[in-house]
């Protein structure tokens, strides 16, 4: 693919640490092994080497079955959850460049996400809601350069080998083609995640495979699973995201105007709070993890913080907004057991990959949500 064929030192690492980021997004496609030739032994690094310097794909369609094991037993409302929680089936798109489309179909409604030119979008029906998030502009960081050398990706792999351990290249057989398999798992704090598999095409560098694995567990927690895989061109108008007029948009980060007018976003402690209807709590420690960003969330009616403590995938994530009325599809919920924060009544949700942590203080809401075992996302949420 496009991308892959001019990938810079950067995005050979990005190669074999994308799939940890399947925890808060969806994966290219975990199919099933069915008897295609496997391809012929080779070094890991001679393997990434020639799917970053294949021929370029125009873009691959595939048929998905996308399967969530996070959620605990009895959680689920019977035929009431989005099908990004409950897992569903559907369609993948993805063009030569990295544009992504999924959309999933479930009885409680149609699931879709979107990542453009510079924006990841994800609608789920259940809820009519919309959540955007910036990414980096593919034109932006288009550039016109030597292909990746041997020397550059063996650079790569002795830098990334510093915090995770890496398997060599497998040789196996994914949706019918030969396909090379590296795991990667976190040498240190990877929070609860244990490792992470990603398998690409032998011929064409294309990643088929996608799989997250919890610490301790021999099953993967998260599966996107491709049949009848196809390549080809696909039209640009696939990769715009479409939504109801009236869905709620939730906005990470997003574009507005300064006191003079002029378009930025809005970071900082100070910055966010003069934003904001509602007092900030923003320690600069939490769970003995130190502040590390906070930034703006529009959601749609009001603004919101999102702060992040820590870095990598033991990160804590923290966001604040001022309590309101239950909107329409958020009475539609998970069955989760109720904890005490300090005298406030709250939620928690603890998963293979990490725990969530929900409660009202005053007119003020907050999401605790990271990589942690339900201890620490309870200290952090205890300590706002």
């Amino acid at each position: 693919m496009r991308h892959l064929r001019t990938a810079s030192t950067t995005r050979l690492l990005t190669l074999l640490a994308a799939t940890v980021a399947l925890v808060l997004s969806a994966g290219f496609a975990q199919a099933a092994l069915n008897g295609a030739d496997k391809p012929e032994p080779k070094a890991l690094d001679r393997a990434i080497h020639d799917a970053v310097t294949a021929p370029p794909v125009d873009g691959v369609t595939a048929r998905v079955t996308f399967t969530n094991g996070l959620l605990p037993s009895g959680s689920l409302p019977d035929g009431a959850t989005s099908p990004l929680a409950a897992g569903a089936e559907g369609r993948l798109w993805l063009a030569g460049d990295g544009r992504m489309r999924l959309e999933l179909q479930a009885q409680a409604g149609d699931a879709q996400i979107v990542a453009g030119e510079d924006r990841l979008t994800v609608y789920d029906s259940a809820s009519e809601t919309v959540y955007v998030l910036p990414l980096e502009d593919r034109k932006a960081r288009e550039h016109e350069g030597e292909e990746p050398t041997l020397a550059d990706v063996r650079s790569g792999l002795d830098r990334l080998a510093d915090a995770w351990n890496l398997s060599g290249a497998q040789p196996t057989s994914t949706a019918g083609r030969p396909t090379y398999t590296v795991r990667i798992a976190p040498k240190d704090d990877g929070g609860l995640l244990g490792a992470a598999e990603l398998a690409w095409d032998a011929l064409n560098g294309v990643p088929l495979r996608a799989a997250v694995y919890a610490q301790g567990q021999d099953e993967p927690v998260l599966e996107l699973e491709a049949e009848d895989v196809s390549f080809g061109a696909i039209d640009a108008s696939t990769f715009e995201a479409d939504h109801p007029a009236g869905a709620r948009v939730v906005e990470i980060d997003p574009v507005v105007e300064d006191h003079g007018g002029r378009p930025t976003r809005v970071r900082g402690v100070e910055a966010v709070q003069d934003r904001l209807g509602f007092e900030l709590s923003a320690p600069r420690e939490l769970a003995g993890l130190p502040r590390d960003s906070v930034r703006l969330v529009d959601m749609g009616d009001e603004p919101a913080a999102l702060s992040v403590y820590g870095e990598g995938m033991g990160a804590i994530a923290v966001l604040q907004h001022a309590a309101g009325a239950e909107r329409k599809g958020e009475g539609v919920g998970l069955a989760l057991p109720q904890i005490n924060i300090d005298g406030a009544t709250g939620t928690e949700l603890a998963t293979p990959l990490g725990t969530l942590v929900t409660f009202r203080r005053g007119d003020v809401e907050f999401i605790v949500v990271g990589s942690v075992p339900p201890v620490a996302a309870e200290n952090a949420a205890r300590g706002l």
